[in-house]
């Protein structure tokens, strides 16, 4: 039975009960008038047509399963999603790319695989940019298909963890489709973060299963190492961005455990040791100049722990990110300390944090607006961090910093942005305004003892070396 027939019924909405009683009845029934199954919502998907998913977490697989079953009816449907945490059954049904083609602007770990096996495509983006795409037409919407928490009183579908596109989404997409769940979070704003019944076409009641957890990345020596060296620059009052992986996560917990003060929070990715420093009372936001005392962000991922945190938390405020990741918004805050991963980079300072050569590993993300960002800030910082060295599939170890970029490789931060580089051998000047042989100096002094004499080899060779030069 729906849920809206049952009279009085309390929905465990966000941990506080929604008694349907309190709803407007107008929007009673209306919500009643769109409600449909999932199989029923997802027939207005039409071949050709530009299918946006929600974002990160609050990707719908009960619509993406329902769309899946209509594969024998449909052909040249693009399906664009950001960071799907699960393989997507209509990309799975579909190896050949006839019915459903996947593109995702940051791959997870699940939709990797499809893209290695030819299932799909990315799409590159600049982030805080990635909005306008949708106003400019870049980017069609004709079906919006999304994961919400349920309606309240005033006629709001709370967006959940991520607010990212979503809203630029909702701005164009000719027709949008809602699973409503019990379990998302209510996540306050900021601006943008629900969508009003008026502007749903259609309604679909899901199976209310918690949203995916992701645990904390592991965390190498090297990491915190690493960690150990950024905690030296951070001061009180700092305004912090955290990205994705082990090392970020390992600086946030060492801050909890820190006589530091007054930590202010804007950033791209809210994330678990976030939690671990607000209850430490390390956060508060005081000394932050712009959205004083908030917690800003765009999207989470993370274990319950970070979704219970969340809900109905005014200390959080969720915001699009053509706000957060927005380098002249960033840059109002002063002292911002940006702390970002990379898989390598090369001695002219060229980073790159999102390919594998060739291979597509996630994307540009908030990297490059946060690190612009730093800079512009009053004594902000902005660290590129990384391992010295990984290990090849061969099991030899190889440098992270290389002449030059892998062949293919994708430079994510250009060479005239990049501020601090970070390994476990040390923290790099500025690069700002270093020339070629000051940077590849510079960086030989933080790569892996084992292999500076062949870089300095490899910069001699590429004519970015002078004999005065002394590694230490």
């Amino acid at each position: 039975m729906p849920s809206w027939k049952k009279e009085n019924r309390n929905l465990k909405a966000n941990k506080v009960s929604l008694d349907w009683s309190e709803v407007n009845m107008s929007y009673l029934q209306e919500y009643r008038s769109k409600l449909r199954s999932a199989a029923e919502a997802v027939k207005v998907v039409k071949s050709g047509d530009t299918v946006h998913y929600g974002e990160f977490a609050m990707a719908s697989h009960v619509l993406d399963e329902a769309l899946a079953q209509r594969k024998d009816e449909l052909y040249d449907v693009v399906i664009r999603t950001v960071s799907n945490l699960f393989p997507p059954k209509t990309v799975l049904s579909d190896p050949e790319k006839e019915h459903f083609i996947l593109h995702e602007s940051f791959m997870s770990g699940a939709t990797r695989k499809l893209h290695d096996q030819d299932m799909g495509y990315h799409l590159p983006i600049t982030y805080h940019e990635c909005g306008s795409y949708y106003g400019l037409g870049t980017i069609p919407v004709d079906v919006a298909l999304l994961k919400v928490a349920p309606m309240d009183k005033h006629g709001y579908f709370n967006l959940g963890v991520s607010n990212s596109v979503t809203p630029n989404v909702l701005a164009v997409a000719k027709k949008v489709i809602v699973e409503v769940n019990t379990s998302i979070p209510r996540c306050l704003g900021g601006v943008k973060e629900a969508v009003h019944i008026s502007k749903v076409d259609f309604i679909v009641e899901g199976d209310n299963k918690p949203l995916i957890e992701i645990p904390p990345a592991r965390v190498s020596e090297a990491d915190k190492a690493i960690a150990a060296l950024i905690m030296e620059k951070i001061e009180d009052g700092a305004c912090l961005q955290l990205g994705i992986g082990g090392m970020p996560n390992t600086i946030g917990k060492l801050i909890a455990e820190s006589d530091l003060k007054d930590i202010g929070i804007h950033t791209e990715m809210l994330v678990e040791s976030m939690v671990d420093m607000y209850e430490a009372g390390k956060i508060t936001g005081a000394r932050k100049t712009l959205d004083q005392g908030k917690i800003v962000y765009t999207f989470a991922m993370g274990t319950q722990r970070l979704y219970d945190f969340m809900d109905d938390n005014p200390a959080c405020a969720s915001f699009p990110a053509d706000y957060t990741n927005n380098p002249y918004i960033i840059a109002q805050n002063d002292k911002v300390v940006s702390i970002n991963n990379s898989l390598e980079i090369d001695l002219y300072g060229q980073i790159c944090s999102e390919s594998s050569g060739i291979r597509q590993i996630s994307g540009t993300g908030g990297q490059l607006d946060f690190h612009f960002g730093a800079y512009k800030s009053k004594g902000g910082k902005g660290f590129i961090c990384l391992s010295s060295t990984t290990t090849n599939k061969n099991g030899e170890l190889i440098s992270r910093i290389k002449p030059i970029l892998t062949p293919g490789g994708i430079a994510t931060v250009p060479r005239s942005l990049i501020s601090y580089v970070v390994t476990e051998y040390g923290i790099t000047k500025i690069l700002k305004g270093l020339s070629t042989w000051e940077r590849a100096e510079e960086l030989i002094k933080v790569a892996h003892p084992d292999f500076r004499d062949e870089l300095i080899k490899e910069a001699q060779k590429n004519k970015i070396w002078r004999r005065s030069n002394k590694i230490v």
